[in-house]
């Protein structure tokens, strides 16, 4: 998270932290492995919405999230998400994967002033 979220402030991220923490056991998730096992990404979705996707920084640009996302479209096909405005690279990558905007928070969802981009996945707009 720290790679890609830079922008949070430390109380912001402990809270966050919490959070993330309270959810994970037994929030519906899917994890990229190596050959070895060791993690490599996980990402988390919930009815249809992916909540998460976080990509080992040592891993990122090998294809490993790209593979995620497309593992998570085959289930659901109109997969949406949300990304922080300031994760230019997060919105460009799921640009490329074929998400399309479809609106903007002027905060996330938990009031916080990190404003939102809302994406949905469409097909005939998929390059990746």
């Amino acid at each position: 998270m720290d790679a890609t979220h830079d922008f949070l402030s430390p109380q912001d991220r402990k809270a966050i932290d919490e959070m993330v923490c309270g959810f994970l056991p037994q929030a519906p998730l899917w994890l990229a492995v190596d050959e070895h096992d060791y993690p490599l990404a996980f990402m988390l979705i919930d009815d249809g919405h992916m909540q998460a996707l976080f990509v080992d920084p040592a891993r990122r640009g090998t294809g490993v999230g790209a593979a995620l996302v497309r593992y998570g479209l085959g289930l659901h096909p109109r997969m949406t998400t949300d990304v922080n405005e300031q994760n230019g690279q997060a919105v460009g990558f799921y640009e490329r994967m074929g998400f399309h905007r479809t609106g903007r928070s002027p905060v996330d969802d938990q009031g916080r002033p990190y404003p939102l981009i809302h994406l949905a996945y469409s097909p005939a707009s998929s390059s990746g």
